[in-house]
């Protein structure tokens, strides 16, 4: 074993040393997850997330600890395999088997599949006893083939399955607003995407196009939904057709500089003014001004704010579900009273909040949130104490 110096310094091992260390280090990763997964699984039995006023696990995971959707969902997924497959699980616990390999084994676990197994009489401890088996001696891929043939062979002549249940998109954003997309679509919901993006990939071959194969279906996937914000057909959110939002101070918009930065879209991305321009080109210019504390104060109309106009205001200030550790975005939200009208609250601005349905609900059974004078919005519980999100994210003090 290496010493710990020479483990802060890689530049002094050796080659094979440097191999070791690297396989030590992805054990007690191995070990750190399982833990975490215990820890998790724990905190879904108790139902311990609604102590922050959220309603499982995984959203308390994305808004109190940071992590991604499909990083949380696997977290909690993983922890059905403690209650039904405990070989693996304790594979797991000793840092032979990875938090990867046990998703995969999860997703056998689902409660239909489990219900499946029961009914044709399998044995889950000679499953599990197979699964550890695979997960220790062959690679990854060999061990997703076993699960799908286990799956394959639970209900091979089962109905048809419902093909929803094996569509999944997952969109990753990245810090410059791009994003990185994955997912997995049955037979037939595969043929319609291909078939509708293949048909701006052929209606648009200019002479001269380099563009790779690649490049040509992220296009046309753009333009797919060019054209379907632009004809006016998408479900309405929240009285709002869907669209695309840039918010944009009026002297970058103006200015002929690239202007890096300048603009914040609806979903959180941030671009140069720029692009913001490029957009205006084909869009709608609203004028907002904000008062000295961030707040909208005029939407540049004369009469009295209606409704439309003012969840207007709330969106562009609030920017989602100000309820702390909720990251739920606008269009899941509804616009709160924070004193009830019929208490003599007003319907303006300073009296209205931005929550989705979840925690609307939760602040009329107790809970209470707040807008700071410098913008920031607090929450606290029914009991009096304040919900916080840890920044920087740090382990609690012993």
């Amino acid at each position: 074993m290496c010493s710990s110096s020479a483990v802060s310094s890689p530049a002094g091992l050796s080659d094979g040393e440097l191999l070791d260390e690297i396989a030590v280090a992805v054990a007690a990763r191995n070990r750190e997850d399982a833990r975490l997964t215990r820890l998790v699984r724990a905190a879904e039995h108790r139902q311990a997330a609604e102590h922050d006023g959220l309603k499982s696990m995984r959203p308390w995971l994305r808004g109190h600890c940071r992590l991604s959707a499909a990083a949380a969902a696997r977290v909690v997924g993983n922890g059905r395999v403690l209650d039904h497959l405990p070989a693996l699980a304790e594979a797991h616990d000793a840092g032979w088997v990875s938090a990867e390999q046990v998703a995969v084994a999860a997703t056998a676990l689902i409660p239909e599949r489990l219900v499946a197994a029961a009914e044709r009489g399998v044995d889950l401890i000679e499953v599990d006893a197979v699964l550890t088996g695979l997960a220790l001696e062959q690679p990854y891929a060999d061990f997703v083939a076993a699960v799908r043939h286990y799956l394959t062979r639970l209900d091979p002549d089962g109905p048809e399955l419902d093909p929803t249940e094996g569509r999944r998109l997952m969109l990753a954003r990245h810090a410059d607003g791009s994003l990185s997309l994955r997912g997995e679509l049955d037979a037939v919901g595969g043929e319609k995407l291909q078939a509708a993006l293949e048909s701006f990939v052929q209606a648009n071959r200019p002479a001269g196009d380099d563009r790779t194969r690649a490049q040509r279906l992220g296009d046309a996937l753009v333009q797919l939904c060019d054209t379907a914000l632009a004809a006016g057909s998408l479900p309405v959110l929240r009285t709002v057709k869907p669209h695309v939002a840039v918010v944009i101070d009026l002297e970058d918009l103006a200015d002929p500089a690239t202007g890096r930065e300048a603009g914040r879209m609806g979903f959180g991305a941030v671009i140069s003014a720029a692009r913001a321009r490029w957009i205006a080109c084909d869009g709608t210019i609203s004028r907002v001004v904000f008062g000295p504390d961030g707040a909208p104060l005029d939407l540049g109309r004369e009469q009295r704010l209606a409704d439309r106009h003012l969840r207007r205001a709330v969106e562009l200030r609030d920017g989602g579900c100000v309820f702390t550790g909720c990251a739920a975005p606008t269009w899941w939200a509804e616009v709160h009273h924070l004193v009830h009208w019929l208490d003599g609250g007003e319907t303006n601005l300073a009296n209205s909040a931005l929550l989705c349905e979840r925690h609307h609900t939760k602040v009329h059974h107790g809970f209470r949130v707040e807008r700071q004078p410098d913008g920031r919005w607090r929450t606290w519980r029914p009991d009096g104490t304040e919900i916080g999100v840890p920044e920087p994210l740090l382990p609690r003090a012993a």
